[in-house]
């Protein structure tokens, strides 16, 4: 008869049983004998506080600014496209959580809200205006990941074609954003 304390025959849980006991053992070694610890540490060379204060007294003693200020920079159309593109990614991530909280929280149901709207008699004008500016941020932020998807296959990357593809970009946007307010 086996013991109930025995190991089976497996060799894997043989050689875990025994790597956890050595571990076991080591651990608790070290948790007994503090010197072990303290013996394979290795001391920093300076803290962060100084690094910091270093950091800080070279760049106060040459009188120069801490990062450049975006005003030395000469704007560029690639410049300007990329701010936006975060700008809309950011507006359009804020504006979808906006709709799905008022969703969940306002009493009523869409519909009811789609009756309100056309209750006000909104002209024509002015209903595919709100629908441009709606759709202006999609299209834009869409075909402009687009062109940064093709910039990751490696592909237009030259300056000339850089400026070519936002030009691309603004006119496949204003063109869509057209087309779908007008639905």
């Amino acid at each position: 008869m086996r013991a109930a304390a025995s190991f089976p025959s497996r060799p894997e849980l043989k050689m875990a049983a025994l790597l956890l006991r050595h571990v076991g053992r080591h651990c608790l070694r070290a948790h007994l004998n503090s010197q072990l610890c303290l013996r394979n540490a290795v001391p920093l060379a300076t803290t962060a506080k100084e690094e910091m204060e270093r950091f800080w007294n070279k760049n106060t003693s040459s009188n120069r600014p801490v990062s450049p200020h975006i005003s030395i920079y000469s704007w560029s159309l690639p410049m300007a496209m990329s701010i936006c593109h975060r700008g809309t990614g950011v507006a359009l991530s804020g504006g979808v959580s906006l709709f799905g909280l008022s969703a969940l929280l306002l009493p009523g149901s869409f519909e009811s809200y789609l009756m309100f709207v056309k209750s006000l008699s909104l002209g024509p004008a002015l209903i595919h205006s709100a629908k441009f500016v709606l759709v202006f941020p999609l299209m834009y932020h869409t075909w402009n990941g687009i062109r940064h998807l093709m910039w990751d296959l490696g592909k237009g990357l030259a300056i000339p074609q850089v400026e070519q593809s936002g030009v691309a970009v603004l006119v496949l946007t204003v063109l869509s954003s057209v087309g779908l307010a007008a639905m």
